[in-house]
């Protein structure tokens, strides 16, 4: 079932090992077919060394276990909560990367302060609120979803393609599994640069906003400039 997708998890999984933003079992991405309505996800506690495509556990989006021997991953209803809320995604990562998760503990989103960051996401990376006692008891996973919707409000997830929550780590989505992989990356790298340039000076302020609108939308929109031609997810 779903044997192409599964093949994609997989590779988006291992891709997060080549580019540095996990080690052991800290992260995990799926894919959704929305024709299906399924879900494909890396399982549980399995070390990255070990993983195999036939690990992949399909879910519906409900985190009912559909296919596969293993236990999905127990982030598996935050997913959930995002393909439900947002159907343009196709893809959903979840990592514990080093300055994405400064950011997610300090409590502080990650400033636009550059064309890098603006290339990819409009404006600040949000972060969460902490959940509340009430609501980690209620569902720990579907409310670190629900409380990602609420950050984002009515912004465009493919705008902000990516969030760090308050006291767990960043979050990051597009159209593919692959997609989402890649604005984790990006997520992680504007999250270092922004650690650094504030570190350095203290004071700094976010880029002009003109200058943001620039770059961003010379990448994305009907207007988009950049590139050789239109770019589906990135």
């Amino acid at each position: 079932m779903l044997e192409e997708l599964k093949k994609q998890v997989y590779e988006a999984n291992m891709e997060l090992v080549r580019q540095g933003l996990v080690i052991y079992t800290w992260g995990n991405v799926s894919g959704i077919d929305r024709a299906s309505g399924l879900m494909v996800i890396k399982p549980s506690g399995v070390e990255y060394s070990e993983l195999k495509p036939e690990d992949m556990v399909v879910t519906d989006l409900d985190g009912k276990v559909v296919e596969g021997k293993l236990k999905p991953s127990s982030d598996t209803m935050t997913h959930c909560a995002l393909y439900k809320a947002y159907p343009e995604l196709g893809g959903v990562v979840h990592t514990h990367s080093v300055y994405g998760v400064t950011f997610a503990q300090a409590g502080l989103p990650i400033p636009a302060l550059g064309t890098t960051h603006a290339d990819y996401f409009y404006g600040d990376i949000p972060c969460t609120r902490s959940l509340t006692a009430e609501e980690l008891d209620a569902g720990y996973e579907l409310n670190t979803g629900n409380v990602i919707i609420e950050t984002l409000g009515d912004r465009d997830p493919l705008s902000c393609p990516g969030i760090v929550a308050r006291n767990h780590g960043p979050f990051a989505w597009g159209k593919t599994p692959a997609g989402a992989v890649y604005h984790a990356v990006v997520l992680e790298k504007v999250a270092e640069m922004a650690y650094k340039t504030m570190t350095l000076n203290p004071d700094v302020y976010r880029a002009p906003q003109y200058l943001l609108d620039k770059h961003y939308f010379r990448k994305h929109g009907a207007n988009a400039t950049y590139g050789q031609g239109p770019n589906e997810d990135h």
